[in-house]
């Protein structure tokens, strides 16, 4: 039997990741992880500060961008290309909330905002990486969804339907990409997670979240990271298509 001390698992030496949204938060904690199990890191934020900060504790680069201009994408993968090479892991982190409000109290504008956000730029992030992704026979795509996409959470219409869509363009993209080589795509789904995030969120809001989690307590940013660690890794090469839940029991189905 090998034993833990044998084999160097979860490792991603001379990997390069790519995590949007990475300057903060849950984005902040998966790049930590990441650069942790030896990946080379780069940070795609809309904060050119943020990103060049974490990037500069993590040895990474950092590379200011939109999710939803195609422009900045193909710019910052120019970019990354000239410094590490092509992407092997994307993880699509980059989110919004958007408006809390009931159905009938919000603009189409607020719900175009967050599907903008939410789901075509991970849409546009697929669509640049994997084409590499396909000629190296490797990839790893990690779409941080929500478990709002699953329940829809009252008064976070656009966010729950933007959560839900993208569950489902992963497993699209999952069967399109299957026996292509060692290319995998899934999603998480946390439940809420302590983040600044919250700070725009309602509190009636945050405690009705809360009051669904069997564990009585938010999750923390460490804990989805170590999540995505596991998909990004070669070991996980049996496993593409699926959404796993991190939600303190919260979904039990």
């Amino acid at each position: 039997m090998i034993q833990s001390s044998d084999k160097n698992f979860f490792r991603l030496d001379g990997k390069v990741a790519l995590v949007t949204g990475g300057g903060q938060g849950i984005g902040e904690a998966i790049s930590t992880r990441l650069a942790q199990g030896g990946a080379r890191v780069a940070i795609f934020d809309l904060e050119a500060d943020k990103a060049e900060r974490v990037a500069s504790e993590l040895g990474g680069i950092g590379l200011r961008g939109d999710v939803t201009s195609e422009s900045d994408i193909n710019r910052a993968l120019d970019k990354l290309k000239n410094w590490a090479g092509t992407v092997d892991i994307l993880v699509n982190n980059a989110g919004i909330v958007g408006k809390t409000a009931r159905i009938w109290e919000l603009a189409k504008s607020d719900m175009e905002t967050v599907l903008a956000i939410n789901l075509v730029g991970p849409f546009s992030w697929c669509k640049a990486v994997v084409p590499d992704m396909q000629q190296k026979k490797y990839g790893r795509i990690i779409n941080i969804a929500s478990i709002a996409g699953k329940e829809g959470n009252p008064t976070l219409g656009p966010y729950s339907a933007s959560k839900a869509a993208l569950i489902a363009l992963t497993k699209s993209l999952a069967k399109e990409l299957a026996g292509q080589g060692d290319i995998t795509v899934n999603a998480i789904s946390p439940a809420v997670i302590a983040t600044p995030i919250l700070e725009g969120i309602p509190q009636a809001t945050i405690d009705y979240m809360v009051s669904r989690i069997p564990l009585g307590r938010t999750g923390r940013p460490e804990e989805v990271a170590a999540l995505v660690h596991y998909l990004a890794s070669a070991e996980a090469s049996f496993t593409t298509g699926q959404c796993y839940d991190i939600s303190g029991g919260r979904a039990t189905y």
